[in-house]
């Protein structure tokens, strides 16, 4: 019969650590970060009695022995603090370790001895001694051993005052807390997961077309090697990824003609999303677009350019795709055997048939599509948007992105889930990068401040990154079909400055807005027919796009993303916000109309104290679209707003120093 001595098996943790911050689901998911960036780390750390204690912030790359690690701060009631900082593009390992500081102990209650004027403190001295020598032991160097050693034998053979003076050296101090005795340390467990991703998944500008319509012909598609203009153009405009919808072999069987037609005219291209043919799947690429040395020729073209390529990684499959023979058990069946096709009542997508990623099968199929991937990847993309990812299990997103990430740690997934809240943020959680966000449908003064304020604000910015797409080839929101113009400004100041990672899909440039009546998608979308364009077309906004791509370059606080801060302006239809880097070196004041029709004004309340600016101090805005400066005085200050000419103002600010307004920098 086993008795409670039993269970005594080993030593308890000697310190409490818990509510560790951030930590997503109890560290069940790591904190995304990227290569280059900060994190700051907050616990709390305790222990009974009245001895100090020490505690470190440890992190590692996963596979690697040793630590980096920092001291951490205590606060109030027991509140640490640390910030550490990630330097590779690779998941890492974070902990806590606490332990009892025995010097620490000593040196306060030495020292409030001495000071209350006791003078008898032979073993008080001793003990310090024995705590020297015993750190001298543990030490990596020579000379730190001899210092030790040397501070040592001054309290054994010193008084009072001599072990005053030692306690307080900072060298003893220093070297004493650089070998302290871990001995009885906890380290907390399980170790918390941080995913450092290259910087380019935390800024980026990404812009869509589909390669068969890079010239804009109206009867005949492109190829790959027609595509340079076009991405060019892109280039200009200040894009760096260029993203494709899929460049598989398109089906023929039930294929969609124009404007979603269920039949199709001999001559139309069919749907990109309707992947395999007799020429391929995943694998392969479409022919009308050319073969996989132009795909690969035109990939090395872009990144030349210092850009690259995203692709479209969408689980669909046509009649026609080559697993619908090899694998009809991967797919869904109808009683009477055949296969089922895609519904989304009322809608029926007799082009597609979904995967069951739940058949007896699984396991060959979820490997396929890893591999899938890893083909991809070895034609030099890094860049997935997963179309459609909330129809298909989590937990095999959890999988397949953690595989792929093992090999291609620089891989971004970005997640094209317009669904469920929850949904999307469990996306998020188990490994996709990015996310597509309800931005698209956030028009409001409202509720643009309360749906950005939970992604900055509150724990999804530690796990959750909008990409802001203001249309996709999907979606035309009716903001963008009913405010002209102006609307298409609007919304592309506020992707630009509201979100790190934004992007376009192509003809949003062009403010194209033709509806299907009474829905929210295109009229003669190119997802079903070749798109005749003109790039240059009168009324586009193209240089609007560059000059607001040229501005996130320049100034670092538009490439954060959780230092927006909204502030009060005394009209709902301007939002005024600001983004600032920690040190101030870089300060953005963005007003924005959201009425894309009519002239707007109002009084703004400048969060001088903020800033760091006193009540009565001058200070200059520079616009940085137009290059105007305005000299502003104080909180309350006018700002009026058209959105048909000015429908936005995005001012650095800068302190003024001096009677003749020079300047110094700041902000």
């Amino acid at each position: 019969m086993s008795t409670p001595k039993d269970k005594l098996d080993r030593l308890p943790p000697t310190v409490v650590i818990e509510n560790i911050q951030p930590s997503i689901e109890g560290g069940r998911y790591p904190v995304k970060r990227v290569a280059g960036e900060s994190l700051m780390i907050s616990a709390d750390i305790l222990k009974e009695g009245h001895d100090v204690t020490a505690a470190v912030l440890k992190w590692r790359p996963q596979g690697q022995d040793s630590w980096f690690e920092t001291p951490m701060i205590p606060g109030e009631n027991d509140r640490w603090s640390a910030t550490c900082l990630f330097t590779e593009n690779r998941p890492y390992d974070l902990t806590i370790e606490a332990w009892q500081d025995e010097f620490g102990t000593w040196r306060a209650e030495y020292l409030k001895k001495f000071g209350a004027g006791l003078k008898e403190l032979r073993t008080e001295l001793d003990e310090g001694a024995l705590l020297a020598e015993h750190a001298a032991q543990r030490t990596g160097t020579p000379e730190d051993r001899a210092t030790l050693e040397g501070f040592a034998a001054r309290l054994r053979n010193g008084d009072a005052p001599e072990g005053a003076a030692v306690a307080n050296d900072e060298t003893f101090v220093g070297l004493m807390s650089a070998w302290p005795d871990r001995t009885l340390s906890t380290e907390y467990r399980p170790y918390l997961k941080v995913t450092v991703d290259r910087p380019r998944a935390q800024y980026a500008a990404w812009y869509e077309f589909f390669p068969r319509s890079a010239e804009g012909k109206p009867d005949s598609g492109s190829k790959f090697r027609d595509c340079l203009p076009r991405v060019d153009d892109a280039r200009a405009m200040g894009f760096d990824v260029i993203y494709f919808p899929p460049v598989h072999p398109i089906g023929f069987t039930k294929r969609k003609g124009r404007n979603n037609s269920v039949t199709s005219e001999p001559g139309e291209p069919g749907v990109p999303y309707a992947i395999g043919s007799q020429y391929g799947g995943h694998k392969a690429v479409e022919p009308e677009l050319g073969t996989l040395d132009d795909f690969d020729w035109l990939v090395g073209e872009i990144h030349k350019r210092g850009m690259e390529v995203a692709l479209d990684f969408a689980i669909n499959c046509s009649p026609d795709h080559p697993y619908v023979k090899e694998h009809p058990d991967w797919f869904y069946h109808r009683p009477d055997g055949t296969i089922k096709y895609a519904e989304n009542p009322p809608k029926k997508y007799e082009d597609v048939y979904p995967l069951n990623f739940y058949n007896p099968d699984w396991r060959n199929l979820w490997n396929e599509m890893y591999d899938v991937i890893r083909f991809w990847c070895e034609h030099r993309v890094r860049i997935f948007r997963v179309d459609n990812p909330h129809t298909k299990p989590i937990h095999f997103w959890e999988w397949l992105i953690g595989e792929i990430q093992r090999d291609y740690p620089d891989a971004i997934f970005l997640s094209e889930a317009f669904t469920r809240p929850k949904m999307m943020k469990s996306l998020a959680k188990v490994g996709f990068t990015q996310s597509y966000t309800y931005f698209t449908w956030r028009n409001t003064k409202w509720e643009l401040t309360e749906y950005l304020t939970e992604l900055t604000q509150t724990d999804m910015r530690y796990y959750f990154r909008p990409n802001f797409f203001p249309n996709t080839p999907d979606i035309l929101p009716t903001y963008l079909q009913t405010g002209g113009r102006p609307a298409f400004l609007i919304r592309a100041v506020l992707a630009t400055t509201l979100s790190t990672v934004y992007g376009i899909y192509s003809g949003f440039e062009l403010c194209e807005n033709v509806p299907v009546p009474g829905k929210e998608e295109y009229l003669n979308s190119e997802k079903y027919q070749f798109k005749e364009r003109d790039w240059n077309a009168p009324g586009n906004i193209k240089p609007y796009i560059t000059k607001l791509n040229q501005v996130r370059r320049e100034n670092r606080a538009l490439q954060e993303f959780d230092n927006l801060r909204f502030h009060p302006f005394d009209n709902d239809q301007i939002l005024f916000y600001s983004k600032a880097t920690e040190g101030l070196d870089n300060i953005i004041l963005v007003f924005v109309t959201v009425d894309p029709y009519n002239g707007q004004s109002g009084f703004a309340s400048i969060p001088l104290d903020l800033f760091g600016l006193g009540e009565n101090e001058t200070y200059q805005l520079h616009d940085l679209l137009t290059g105007e400066r305005f000299f502003w005085r104080g909180r309350r200050n006018f700002v009026m707003l058209n959105p048909h000419e000015r429908p936005a103002h995005i001012f650095r600010l800068r302190r003024l120093v001096g009677q003749d307004g020079s300047e110094q920098i700041f902000g």
